[in-house]
């Protein structure tokens, strides 16, 4: 399976603050997560894929002291960044860290959930985002919980040039330059894979989680929870 182009040591360095302005949303999309996974136990085994910088583990560990963590993602420079943030939290014993894919993971024990935030977009073909899926589901025990998130666009809808003009200047709020912004919207799709959402809907059913639930949407962000069937 091939995966995302990894992030180099330069851009890892200014990730989070070039969508600092966008926090807000950031945080209310990692509250849905919290929500989604208030049934599990105590001492839950969270499978974090796409680990970046840190932010969801951050989130999450902060919260529930019994959780630990796997965190995965190619690019070793995002993790070196995430490692130092969550030593300087105190929180780097209960995460391991893992520079690769989910198909590169040591054998463990099944985790109770995972999360896919902003991941699978970058997939561009869609036999390999199921994939993707399947693997993540491959790495929970029967029942397994998963919040996924990306970002999501249909042209055939009439809202379709609005939203859009909203992202864009989500964009420019977040500090890119107009011309900038203007070539993200631009270049959709030979980037990243922005798909309808019921098209994402039918990726992960594809996949092994039947009937996702949409849990959040913010802007063109839409966010799922899935048990593995």
């Amino acid at each position: 399976m091939s995966e995302p182009r990894p992030f180099d040591r330069a851009h890892a360095a200014h990730y989070d603050r070039q969508f600092a302005a966008l926090q807000p949303l950031k945080d209310a999309l990692h509250l849905c997560v919290d929500v989604a996974f208030a049934p599990l136990p105590a001492d839950a085994r969270i499978l974090v894929v796409g680990a970046g910088t840190g932010a969801e583990l951050l989130a999450l560990a902060e919260r529930h002291p019994g959780w630990t963590f796997t965190g995965v993602d190619p690019a070793q420079a995002m993790l070196d960044v995430c490692a130092e943030r969550l030593a300087a939290a105190g929180l780097d014993a209960r995460v391991t860290l893992h520079c690769g894919t989910v198909d590169t993971l040591p054998p463990s024990a099944p985790f109770h959930a995972a999360t896919s935030l902003l991941v699978s977009q970058f997939l561009l073909d869609e036999a390999e985002r199921t994939g993707f899926f399947r693997a993540i589901g491959a790495r929970l025990g029967d029942g397994g919980l998963l919040a996924s998130a990306d970002l999501v666009y249909d042209a055939a809808l009439p809202s379709a040039a609005a939203d859009q003009q909203l992202w864009r200047q989500a964009l420019v709020l977040a500090g890119h330059t107009a011309e900038a912004a203007d070539a993200n919207v631009a270049n959709w799709n030979q980037r990243v894979a922005v798909l309808p959402a019921a098209r994402i809907e039918a990726i992960l059913e594809g996949a092994g989680f039947p009937a996702p639930a949409r849990m959040f949407q913010g802007l063109r962000i839409v966010g799922w929870t899935a048990r593995k069937a």
